[in-house]
């Protein structure tokens, strides 16, 4: 059973099209610099903070719906389908950006649609994952995909650095050039039909209405939100309130860097080998250690007074929290059945969309407010998304089966 689950057994299980599915998405993650560098391109144009503000706003708006779009189109077109055509229509909207920047109304529109468009493609690429891949390393699967988005997040700072030195322009459109390959890439290697499932007896198509009216009636999923929401939430404290816990407390600067390469170190090299562990218990077990570790980490932050050492231990041990229970909750929605699955999976990224949009305002207006109980009330605040968790995932493979019968 061990054996099964192991690194080396995922990978020998892994089937060619998601190798494809994966590498595509660190290619596109590479390029990934809209929501990242729009409010540093536009401040260095010279245009008003609150123009850049907007434009990260609408970017932000337009990624929620997307998700939700995302989980739609899936259902009704397929995955292949959807991801080409998420990332064709990105690859215009994004490269045209510096173009239009000189147009207020017309960058917010562009902008917003590049937030709409991109984002679509990530509900047809967790079905799609989940379709073709064994049912034993699902999660491990989800870890893989985990991976390659953190290893395309942490790379991409290091290339926008070298592109920045030749022209800023540049950013746009090599986000737009990676978007078009994935596309390419997708229309060509992707599987035209979705993963036959030899369990499954064909069904009625479920509408959209029917779909969403039965996951608002389902309790544990709407928990399991809660806690994605609340999590989400409190892990952007990591990059929004901690770079102000280290001014405020007189740090270097360069204390935040070695946090983030710290993080993403750790993230990359552990993740996989960790998931190999976390799959062998139970997965309630799995995701409630997992917020545990994080709040633990945010408890040290709240020591970053009296030593830099707690921020490196805080972040070593909230990032670890992540690996501990991510790969589980990112996997959950995965789990529905068939015709539920791409809008499940839509909701809960559209919900992650909305918690990182609001988790940084939260931070900044509650800092200096709160003072020293800040990273206490963090903490909690991630024990209770934890505890949600516990209740939204606990025997979730027999829940949406009994949920549909009744």
């Amino acid at each position: 059973m061990s054996t099964d689950s192991g690194v080396l057994a995922t990978l020998r299980a892994t089937p060619t099209p998601v190798r494809y599915l994966l590498g595509g998405v660190l290619i596109n993650q590479l390029g990934a610099f809209v929501q990242t560098f729009i409010l540093l391109y536009l401040t260095f144009r010279g245009d008003a903070l609150g123009i850049a503000g907007l434009s990260l706003a609408a970017y932000s708006v337009g990624s929620i719906f997307g998700t939700l779009l995302g989980g739609e189109l899936t259902h009704r077109f397929g995955p292949r389908t959807t991801i080409t055509m998420a990332m064709l229509a990105s690859a215009p909207l994004v490269a045209s950006i510096p173009f239009v920047a000189t147009i207020p109304v017309v960058l917010f529109l562009v902008v917003g649609l590049a937030g709409l468009v991109t984002q679509t493609y990530r509900p047809a690429a967790a079905v799609l994952l989940s379709d073709l891949m064994p049912e034993e390393h699902q999660v491990m699967a989800f870890s893989m995909m985990r991976i390659a988005l953190n290893t395309g997040a942490a790379v991409a700072p290091l290339i926008a650095a070298g592109l920045i030195l030749i022209d800023w322009d540049l950013l746009f459109y090599l986000d737009g050039a990676t978007a078009l390959l994935y596309g390419l890439l997708a229309y060509l290697l992707l599987p035209r039909v979705e993963a036959p499932k030899d369990d499954e007896e064909k069904k009625p198509a479920v509408d959209a209405r029917a779909a969403y009216a039965r996951m608002a009636g389902d309790r544990k999923y709407l928990a399991y939100l809660a806690a994605v929401f609340l999590g989400t939430i409190a892990y952007a404290q990591s990059v929004t309130a901690l770079p102000l816990e280290i001014v405020a407390d007189k740090y270097p600067t360069s204390l935040y860097s070695a946090v983030l390469t710290v993080s993403s170190l750790v993230l990359i090299t552990c993740e996989l080998k960790i998931t190999s562990y976390i799959v062998k218990i139970p997965q309630h077990i799995a995701v409630f250690a997992g917020h545990m570790v994080n709040s633990l980490g945010f408890v040290l932050y709240a020591l970053a007074f009296q030593s830099g050492t707690f921020v490196i231990l805080g972040a070593v041990f909230a990032v670890s929290g992540l690996m501990i229970a991510g790969p589980t909750m990112f996997a959950h929605p995965a789990k529905f059945p068939a015709e539920y699955k791409s809008r499940y999976i839509g909701t809960m990224q559209a919900v992650i969309g909305l918690a990182s949009a609001i988790g940084p305002l939260f931070g900044v207006f509650t800092f200096n407010s709160l003072g020293g109980a800040f990273w206490i009330v963090i903490a909690l605040v991630n024990g209770v998304a934890g505890l949600l968790a516990v209740y939204g995932v606990r025997e979730a493979q027999k829940e949406p089966v009994e949920a549909g019968a009744a």
